[in-house]
């Protein structure tokens, strides 16, 4: 109250004074007619404009200094950063009062010194003096700054007792705080008891938090109470309501919010303006954005940033490059939130060159060692294939974060490179970095692609260990993981613990079934799907129709066929036709599958004819499988199985000369026969066998396997299938040659390493042939093994003599 009635009296006196009749007045104090209030006002006034030094020089004159000076200066030291010196001052101060505490006090807070700031609050206390409103306000601003909820508790708790809680400036500082520090219902709770202690700051701290914990819909209703209450809005208020309107694409209440501010007289304000934009653009009404950014009289990097993240998001890159070369063409300030926006246009637009070009004005604007720009260049590149590119920025980085490493296993695994995926993922780990939920997804998807299930287990163990919370990706990828390794009933239990699910849990899990033989298990969860309300997807069908295809469901496939356009509007694809086709060809229905050929819709691909050419195989029609062999050449003139399967045809039917002539017509084109491959995994390590292989270490182990499985599985009724021989051979050579497939290697590895009773997993890149599928049916049997081989096509079951599929593959 002093200060302030001598503010009002001594405004006019003060006004005419000059700095050296001041000076002189001071130094000679008797001839003076400069009262000790004036020279304190003047004082104050050099300190609050930050000539410091002159109101030292001032105060080391003045022959009488009081608390209110000695006050003044040491508040000017601490609010100007110059702690050194205000704390010695404090020191020399013959009088401390609660004003002198916190004046030195608040410049900590404000400078972020946490530490010291609290010291000397706790000794403020012990020394006497009790902190007022003032002070608290200051520690509890730095408690909300710096995310100290237990400290902002602490105080909280003071205020309580000395009954400072009833002070609207500590509690408006206090809502802020615990909003700040995502305890939104403690500060919910102390703004619906401030009845009669709230002003627009209060409102506005509670909007803020509401908007800042991404509570847009309770930010909508805060500011609609806020205008009832008549409460004015200012800048601070308007931007808060904009973000979360952007937040929740409140496009509608955003266009109101927008007319408040024009009416207010807001709307020239920069921040509200940049607020503006970024709403708009959030709200995908970039005509609007547009407007506003064009209306501004300041060039602002964030509304231009928030303009060019608005056209990626939509799809507008040739737009947001544009922008971006105007922000150049001005000679704006681009900072690292602009070239992370401007990188992501490229992943889209596929423009390298480009690209290249951004590339190298980040490293001329030093630009190249921010770790947000670096990331946004890992990513970008790894999207584009780049692959070395994103790993030669990767290596350069000083620092990097789990955002750098997500970065490129996710590229890795996005463009094939399954191994250096689970690599990355690996030297992450080993980094210490904490792996987040889409790299988790990612080199779970990695897994299964090689189906290395043993790793993607642990993968799944660091997820539990973890303790990240229940993620869509990551449980649709487990679940993926599973299927794809053949362990369809851990798949199914990751489906049950699931707490949400969408049409790609449901995809993966029907697809799961049918890959693995179990087709009717498909078509019951197909049901189950429908039953919950959602809707099924292009891939649904594709795993629907090739459930059907691989159990011989006919009827069920053609009403599949047909309920995807009639009841859900997808248009069938290649892959669906050849699922048909294949369903039909199978059940010996190659008129009608020719028919459906005829009547596509859309242009026939290598999957379709692939699908007739097996059937016509299957069933003996070499004429319409000449046909279809044809075709494929042209569409896949280096694919070897088209030339195989045709040659096989004729030798079956005995036209040895056609058989050679297609022989010769591969060799020609330079086509070979991709060998066939089996592996295992044991002990974290893959195991390879090609046919006939003899370059493992275990070889003689293995072959001696052999020799005792085949003894055991004649006896139990096994007799060889020469019809997968090599023709040229006699008998006795045939049988070897049979005895030594990749996948009986394989088999015969797994027996030798594997524990007693557990089941194998064997993986082929091609299709198993008849006589390995009969023989581990009578493996399964005689050792008591469950047989889990996985060719080119689908899972096969092993257990007791029989296969899931059927025999029908």
């Amino acid at each position: 109250m002093y200060k302030v009635r001598t503010l009002n009296l001594y405004r006019g006196p003060f006004e005419q004074l000059n700095l050296t009749h001041l000076f002189h007045s001071i130094a000679d104090p008797v001839g003076s007619s400069i009262s000790r209030i004036e020279s304190n006002l003047f004082l104050n006034k050099l300190s609050k404009c930050g000539r410091i030094d002159e109101a030292r020089y001032m105060f080391d004159k003045m022959p009488c200094r009081d608390e209110f000076a000695w006050n003044t200066m040491i508040a000017a030291y601490a609010n100007s950063g110059r702690l050194t010196e205000a704390k010695q001052l404090f020191h020399e101060a013959p009088l401390k009062s609660s004003i002198t505490w916190t004046s030195l006090i608040s410049g900590y807070c404000t400078h972020g010194c946490e530490i010291e700031a609290f010291e000397w609050y706790w000794q403020m206390q012990l020394a006497g003096q009790k902190p007022n409103t003032y002070t608290l306000g200051s520690v509890i601003r730095l408690c909300s700054t710096m995310g100290f909820l237990r400290r902002g508790e602490q105080i909280h708790g003071y205020a309580l007792k000395t009954r400072l809680d009833g002070d609207v400036f500590v509690i408006t500082g206090l809502v802020d705080m615990y909003a700040k520090c995502e305890s939104i219902s403690e500060a919910e709770y102390l703004f619906e008891i401030a009845t009669d202690s709230k002003n627009h700051a209060t409102w506005t701290a509670m909007l803020a938090g509401y908007s800042r914990n991404g509570d847009g819909f309770k930010a909508i209703k805060c500011f609609r109470d806020m205008r009832t209450e008549g409460v004015e809005s200012n800048q601070f208020t308007f931007p808060s309501i904009l973000t979360a309107c952007g937040a929740i694409s409140a496009h509608d209440f955003g266009v109101q919010v927008h007319g408040c501010i024009v009416r207010s007289g807001f709307g020239a304000n920069i921040f509200v303006q940049s607020a503006l934009v970024d709403m708009y653009s959030k709200c995908r009404d970039l005509s609007n954005a547009k407007r506003v950014l064009e209306n501004m009289q300041i060039n602002d990097v964030i509304s231009w940033n928030s303009m060019i993240v608005g056209c990626v998001r939509e799809g507008f890159e040739e737009e947001a490059l544009s922008l971006f070369r105007e922000m150049h063409a001005r000679n704006m300030k681009i900072d690292d939130y602009t070239y992370p926006s401007v990188l992501n246009s490229f992943v889209s637009m596929r423009d390298i060159q480009n690209a290249k070009s951004v590339h190298c004005l980040i490293v001329k604007t030093g630009f190249g060692a921010y770790k947000l720009v670096n990331n946004a260049l890992v990513d970008m590149y790894a999207k584009q294939g780049k692959l070395d590119y994103a790993f030669m920025v990767f290596d350069q980085m000083p620092d990097k974060d789990v955002i750098s490493w997500t970065s490129l296993v996710t590229g890795c695994s996005y463009n094939d490179s399954y191994e250096d995926a689970i690599k990355l993922f690996c030297d992450m780990r080993i980094a210490g970095i904490c792996p987040d939920q889409i790299a988790l997804a990612s080199v779970l998807s990695a897994c299964a692609e090689l189906t290395v299930m043993e790793f993607g287990q642990q993968v799944h163990a660091t997820i539990i260990k973890s303790g990240l919370g229940s993620s869509l990706s990551v449980d649709n990828s487990l679940l993926t993981m599973y299927a794809k390794c053949g362990c369809i009933e851990d798949a199914n239990h990751v489906f049950d613990s699931m707490r949400t699910r969408n049409v790609i849990s449901w995809t993966a899990l029907i697809v799961g079934y049918a890959k693995n033989g179990r087709g009717k298990d498909s078509l019951h969860f197909y049901d189950q799907m429908i039953a919950t309300g959602t809707k099924p997807d292009f891939i649904t069908f594709i795993g629907l129709l090739f459930a059907c295809s691989h159990t011989g469901l006919v009827e069920e496939g053609r009403q599949y066929f047909e309920s995807m356009d009639n009841e859900y509007g997808i248009k069938p694809g290649p892959e669906h036709y050849a699922c048909m086709i294949d369903l039909l060809g199978r059940s010996g229905k190659l008129a009608e599958a020719k028919e459906l050929l005829n009547q596509m819709v859309v242009e026939p691909d290598a999957t379709v004819w692939k699908a007739l050419l097996g059937a016509c195989r299957v069933h003996g029609e070499l004429e319409l499988g000449e046909t279809a062999a044809k075709k494929l050449f042209e569409l896949e003139p280096v694919n070897s199985v088209p030339y195989v399967l045709l040659s096989n045809m004729y030798s079956l039917a005995g036209r040895w000369e056609d058989a050679a002539r297609v022989r010769r017509l591969m060799k020609s084109r330079g086509v070979n026969k991709e060998p066939g491959c089996s592996w295992i995994e044991s002990n974290s390590k893959v195991h390879t066998f090609m046919s006939e292989d003899r370059s493992h270490p275990m070889m003689n182990e293995i072959y001696l396997k052999i020799d005792e499985i085949i003894i055991l599985i004649k006896e139990a009724g096994y007799v060889p299938d020469m019809n997968f021989a090599l023709q040229d051979m006699d008998k006795e050579g045939k049988e070897l040659g049979l005895a030594y497939h990749s996948e009986k290697l394989a088999v015969a590895f797994g027996l030798l390493t594997s524990p007693q009773g557990a089941a194998i997993r064997i993986f082929k890149n091609l299709r198993v042939c008849g006589d390995c599928h009969a023989a581990m049916k009578y493996i399964s049997k005689v050792y008591l093994r469950r047989i889990i081989l996985r060719d080119s096509n689908c899972f096969h079951h092993f257990r007791e003599g029989k296969c899931s599929c059927g025999d029908y593959w």
